[in-house]
């Protein structure tokens, strides 16, 4: 196994983004601001990153920000999220007032920030498009869900790929109770000698409560035998860095044997590969 474990900093560094949001319609005074932004917008001679830079700086109370945000599909929350990642501050008005160029730059690098307003800002729109902005809850929680597959799928891949038995989303029988988690190997229940959760999160809530708290009980009630491991990425985590930091005590006082990121995959299955090995685990 890896004797070498990042430092917190490091581990924070390596999250990636992997949900986009989109905001639906909203009527009260925050859309008259929108509203009334979106005017000068379409009223700007050209738009350029300079253009956009002075535009952004000269709205009131950071409103820009979550403007040019919306332009490319992002609700507030995950905006902040991206900024937290990006930029490393979520706040709207700090990045207005100290950096505008830098949060232009950031967000066509990132988003095509000024092709996207370009080819919306003239644009006609009908009642069906009205619907679909605010249908954007429900394409949010499509893709949430895309995303924490996206974890799963790839560690299944890993196993596979080891050519080692294994279940998912399953419970394992632990020293004295049984816990959850995403994948179990070489099967559920009494069976399990090495089990897996996969949690990945662009947005915070308490589906990030909930998932520190089932590895808290996956390392509660392991035993001695069992390997556990944790498959953790999504920018949102940075909104909770102490829930992630939970985690990673786990991973730091061996109460947990791995906690991996998608930029870390490679050494997941070089670990699940070496946990497999010394427990004589048979191929599938």
């Amino acid at each position: 196994m890896p004797t070498a474990i990042p430092s917190f900093e490091e581990y924070v560094a390596s999250l990636g983004a992997l949900t986009s949001h989109v905001d639906p319609t909203l009527e009260n005074e925050e859309g008259r601001l929108i509203k009334a932004a979106a005017e000068e917008l379409a009223a700007l001679e050209s738009i350029t990153r300079e253009s956009l830079a002075t535009w952004v700086a000269e709205q009131p109370r950071g409103t820009g920000v979550g403007v040019l945000g919306l332009v490319v599909g992002l609700s507030q929350e995950a905006l902040r999220n991206s900024l937290r990642h990006g930029l490393g501050s979520a706040a709207f008005p700090k990045a207005a007032r100290e950096n505008p160029s830098g949060l232009v730059d950031y967000m066509d690098a990132e988003y095509s920030l000024l092709s996207l307003l370009e080819s919306q800002r003239g644009r006609q729109y009908d009642f069906g498009d009205v619907l679909v902005a605010r249908a954007g809850t429900r394409a949010l929680a499509t893709r949430a869900g895309q995303a924490g597959r996206q974890l799963e799928d790839e560690i299944e891949e890993i196993a596979k790929s080891l050519g080692l038995p294994y279940q998912t989303r399953c419970r394992f029988e632990g020293r004295t109770a049984s816990a959850p988690c995403d994948l179990a190997l070489p099967a559920g229940d009494s069976a399990a000698q090495i089990v897996v959760a996969a949690k990945s999160f662009g947005s915070t809530g308490s589906k990030l409560t909930d998932a520190v708290r089932e590895i808290e009980e996956m390392a509660l009630v392991r035993k001695p035998t069992q390997f556990v491991f944790a498959v953790i990425d999504g920018i949102g985590w940075k909104g909770r860095i102490n829930d992630l930091r939970r985690i990673y005590n786990l991973w730091s006082s061996g109460q947990i044997n791995g906690m991996y990121t998608l930029a870390s995959l490679g050494q997941f299955q070089d670990d699940l590969a070496e946990a497999a090995a010394i427990l004589r685990m048979a191929p599938a």
